[in-house]
């Protein structure tokens, strides 16, 4: 197999990862490909609510056929011991596998290393940190829990070309148009909760849910920042830092308005920037993010970098990752 090869099929087992984003919380999404002979003969990604894992379906799809293989695996494979199935790690030392390649080593202690040792200790090759950068992006939501104790949090923004986020009188639907607010439900889909000001709650009565067709189960749990008394079917958070005592939530997606982005801002708690800008200039309007605190220009830069950037429709999406050490 050459570099070409494993770079190729990593990808793919990258990809594949993506469909359990928002699915699999508390486990990682992770994605696994079994290659023979230079063909894939298994595909699998972590099943909603966590189980099977990744590596469990590539191999059950890929039965018979395992023998000298190699198997591309997101992230290290599971070592600890758990009732609700077998260790990956044993799963793939019995397919009678050649190679396994992982893209980043398991965080969780309870794993760290250890599966990849064991591996190589009963002859099985493992290569390790292929296109890990982008392994650990695509399970940002499992790495900020183990590294930070609190959900990876997306700011999402719709905004004009001058940094509107709606008119003066407050009125905001709709400044993107339909191709960026289909991606923006798709979006929703794949973060486990959503979140808004009292205020936007009370300006505009958001459903917060997922209005694409065959996604509508996946609308994620509805938060609100403030004070008092939560609406039904909504979980009240007082102060941004208290999203890291939310069981069950691993990613998160902040909507609105000015303030709440301005008090996730100022915490640092925002990993990721999701910008929808329309070709639009209102003049006037209210701006998309109040007073983070900075106390000089300097300490604007260097902060974020921008991982993507696409047309959708008439409008342009960007997507910027903050900068952080570990």
């Amino acid at each position: 197999m050459t570099p070409a090869d494993d770079a190729r099929f990593m990808r793919a087992a990258i990809a594949l990862s993506l469909r359990g984003l928002g699915r699999t919380t508390p486990n990682p999404n992770v994605g696994c490909i079994i290659v023979r002979d230079g063909e894939i003969v298994g595909r699998g990604w972590t099943q909603p609510g966590g189980r099977p894992h990744a590596e469990a379906r590539a191999l059950a799809q890929a039965e018979g056929l395992t023998e000298g293989a190699t198997a591309y695996v997101t992230l290290e494979p599971c070592f600890h011991l758990s009732p609700r199935g077998p260790r990956c790690v044993e799963l793939l030392h019995r397919a009678d596998l050649a190679r396994v390649v992982v893209a980043v080593a398991d965080p969780d202690p309870r794993t760290q290393g250890q599966s990849i040792a064991w591996l190589r200790d009963h002859g099985i090759a493992v290569e390790t940190g292929l296109m890990a950068e982008q392994a650990r992006a695509a399970m940002a939501p499992f790495f900020a829990r183990q590294t930070w104790g609190r959900p990876a949090v997306t700011l999402k923004l719709g905004l004009s070309l001058d940094g509107c986020i709606a008119m003066a009188d407050g009125t905001s639907q709709w400044i993107t148009g339909p191709a960026a607010r289909a991606h923006a439900h798709g979006e929703r889909a794949r973060h486990d909760a959503i979140l808004v000001g009292r205020g936007t709650w009370w300006a505009d009565a958001p459903r917060l849910d997922v209005r694409l067709p065959g996604l509508e189960d996946r609308s994620p749990r509805r938060l609100l920042l403030g004070h008092g008394d939560a609406p039904e079917g909504w979980t009240l958070i007082g102060d941004p830092a208290h999203i890291a005592d939310l069981d069950g939530v691993a990613s998160l997606l902040v909507e609105g308005g000015a303030q709440t982005a301005a008090a996730f801002l100022a915490a640092d708690l925002v990993d990721r920037l999701l910008l929808y800008r329309a070709p639009i200039v209102i003049g006037g309007g209210r701006g998309a993010v109040g007073d983070i605190g900075l106390a000089g220009l300097a300490a604007a830069h260097g902060r974020w970098r921008l991982a993507d950037r696409r047309m959708l429709g008439e409008d342009m999406m960007e997507i910027y990752l903050r900068r952080r050490d570990g």
